[in-house]
């Protein structure tokens, strides 16, 4: 995970733990009192995906990842289109 992605996870945790409200800007402030420096569309990205999910259930139902997990949890709606496959067509190299 990137610097940017592991210092708005931890921002957006903190937030959350303290019962505040997760905002791109209180990200952003979090993040420039730990003296790091993130690309500018990271905070609202997280913020955004903090409105859409539960944090509570995404730290109760993940079970790996170390603290980050909830957030990469947050990530795994964003799919990568997938290929077809022979695999997907009935049939394979090896029948």
């Amino acid at each position: 995970m990137a610097t940017g992605e592991l210092a708005c996870t931890y921002a957006a945790l903190i937030l959350h733990d303290e019962g505040i409200h997760v905002t791109a800007e209180k990200i952003s402030a979090l993040v420039k009192a730990a003296n790091l420096s993130v690309e500018s569309y990271w905070p609202s990205l997280f913020a955004k995906l903090c409105e859409k999910k539960n944090i509570d259930d995404l730290i109760m139902n993940v079970g790996s990842g170390g603290v980050a997990g909830p957030m990469i949890y947050l990530f795994s709606f964003i799919e990568e289109p997938k290929e077809e496959s022979d695999d997907d067509m009935g049939f394979s190299l090896f029948d």
